[in-house]
């Protein structure tokens, strides 16, 4: 059964029940001393209509005095506390929500924009924990207020009491009716603050294309849009919250009025002392405060619940790719890179065919196989379907023997070294994003995996060589260098089989090619599944893989396809024409 809003609230604050609960403590301490002042007052007024005396006021006034200052005392610390629960609360979402982050597959990111999902983990964490500071310490308090306040009001006038709480039942009925047009509101502008965010993102990472085609007043108008669009959002917000709070603080006024009409004549007739009326005034004055703040306190509740549910559409989202029950360690060093395919298949959600049918294929141990074919044919499917970033079935793909989905996705990972088509790089040095998967690794194994990929003669003539920042993305790279940093990440991490899905698009074919020998040579021991458009690169593997349209059409040695009528041999003679022209 789906939990409510109210039952996820309780459940992060269950961890931190007893500090909350002295927090409450401290606020109800609070509110005693709070009705205590006033029947103090009460005493003293009736006491000096008797016997005037300077000494007995300093004593009541001393008296005021000391019980405000520990009703001070208690106060600050109830805040403290019940605000350190929010924060506490806010590091522990935010901590859940970047670790359930790291586990959802690479779909989920496409599916859900890096600036919806940084809106999530920092604004709407944000109002989570103003909820379950300021909005549970108002609630509290005001139900301290009126409960332990209501009871004494009506032992000193029950006439005047019912008076000043005619009023309330009205106030109750106004915030029932703004609740949901509040609700609404703040999640517009929430969700166009995300929409904000993500744009931000967006055109600040690719703010080298936008000056590129200079779109900057393209992306100015698309911002100013969006900007007005959440101005809009937020003045229809605010105007709802500046109709319903003055008239909450208004109507609570009414009550104070109420009681001064009225209390005049109680006096005269007798049927209420001057100290009685002086303390149902000052009850009174108790109850305007966070009756009227009840406005700011709706808002901080809608605020958090809206939060609540966008923040749990994370958290309560599953990956589609884990670890199946009762998975066994991997010994990654015993393996051998033995890689076959069973009548694979993929097809992507709402995809109107597969992506992969059919498709058989056995790599042995060391043995480098190219993959080849037109654009669209599944082979970057096929390459994220080996370390399982995709949904793969049972008993389609075999490592070694093992059916990759019975096998720990981090074992799995570490013995299948990966480089995509898009080299992503982290911002930070050289020399740290080539050993990101080894982080211990030394400075000459660094420069080793370098040198396999053909990009350590270029970072010597770096500035800092190896300390060198990359930027953002790897923006002070060239594409090429961005290719072979990340192949030479990969080759840190000494995996039995690596996958580069058309990694070396940005790399003159001499150099490719250069690369590809290096890698047969020198790592005999590893197995190598070569996707690429560069058919001269291609042609030196031990075997080619020709797919087209979610299959294998052909497979063979360079020398057995080319002279085989078929796509192949097509591709092949396009690539020679290629050459001739350049």
């Amino acid at each position: 059964m789906a939990q409510s809003n109210f039952q996820r609230l309780i459940s992060y604050l269950r961890p931190h029940w007893k500090i909350s609960g002295i927090g409450i403590f401290a606020l109800l301490l609070v509110n005693g001393l709070g009705v205590w002042i006033p029947l103090l007052i009460r005493d003293g007024i009736d006491t000096l209509q008797v016997t005037f005396s300077f000494a007995r006021i300093a004593q009541y006034a001393g008296l005021v005095a000391l019980l405000a200052s520990i009703m001070w005392g208690f106060r600050m610390a109830s805040r403290t506390l019940l605000f350190g629960v929010g924060r506490q609360v806010e590091f522990e979402l935010k901590q859940r929500i970047f670790e359930h982050l790291l586990e959802m597959e690479p779909a989920y990111f496409a599916q859900n924009t890096a600036g919806e999902l940084i809106s999530r983990a920092t604004s709407d964490v944000d109002n989570i924990r103003r909820l379950l500071g300021f909005a549970i310490l108002s609630l509290a308090n005001t139900l301290f207020a009126y409960v332990l306040s209501i009871p004494v009001m009506l032992s000193l006038s029950v006439r005047l009491t019912l008076l000043s709480l005619v009023i309330y039942p009205v106030m109750l009925v106004l915030v029932g009716l703004f609740s949901d047009r509040l609700r609404n509101q703040q999640l517009q502008v929430q969700e166009t603050t995300s929409r904000l965010s993500d744009l931000i993102q967006e055109d600040m990472s690719g703010i080298a294309l936008i000056k590129i085609y200079g779109q900057e007043t393209n992306e100015r108008r698309a911002f100013d849009e969006l900007n007005n669009e959440l101005l809009a959002a937020n003045l229809t917000l605010a105007r709802t919250r500046n109709t319903l709070f003055p008239l909450l603080g208004g109507l609570a006024s009414v009550s104070l009025l109420l009681i001064l009409a009225n209390g005049a004549g109680a006096i005269r007739d007798g049927s209420l002392s001057v100290g009685d009326f002086v303390a149902l005034l000052l009850y009174v004055e108790r109850l305007v405060f966070p009756t009227a703040l009840l406005g700011f306190t709706i808002t901080a509740y809608q605020r958090g619940e809206v939060s609540i549910t966008r923040v749990e559409a994370i958290l309560t989202s599953q990956p589609q790719v884990r670890n199946a029950p009762n998975v066994r360690p991997l010994r990654v060093s015993a393996l051998k890179g033995r890689l076959d395919a069973r009548n694979l298949a993929y097809c992507y959600p709402d995809a109107p065919k597969a992506a992969l049918s059919g498709v058989n294929f056995t790599v042995q141990p060391g043995e480098t196989v190219a993959i080849v074919g037109p654009i669209g044919s599944g082979k970057s499917t096929l390459a994220n379907a080996l370390p399982r970033l995709l949904n793969i079935g049972e008993g389609q793909i075999f490592l070694d023997g093992h059916d990759i989905t019975t096998l720990p996705l981090r074992d799995l990972r570490r013995a299948i070294a990966y480089v995509p088509q898009e080299s992503f790089l982290f911002s930070s040095t050289i020399q740290d994003n080539i050993r990101y998967g080894d982080p211990l690794a030394t400075a000459l194994e660094v420069e080793h995996a370098s040198k396999e990929a053909q990009i350590h003669p270029e970072i010597q003539n770096f500035p800092k060589r190896y300390d060198t920042i990359v930027g953002e993305r790897g923006i002070t790279l060239s594409g090429g260098q961005r290719q072979r940093t990340a192949l030479a990440r990969a080759l840190m991490v000494d995996a039995p089989v690596l996958v580069l899905d058309d990694a070396l698009s940005s790399v003159d074919n001499q150099t490719a090619t250069q690369i590809l020998q290096n890698l047969r040579t020198g790592t005999q021991h590893q197995t190598v599944i070569f996707i690429s458009h560069q058919m001269g690169a291609a042609a030196l593997a031990d075997r080619i893989l020709v797919m087209d349209q979610g299959r294998i059409t052909q497979a063979g040695t360079h020398t057995e396809l080319v002279a085989q009528p078929g796509l192949y041999q097509n591709l092949w003679e396009q690539h020679q024409l290629k050459e001739v022209l350049v």
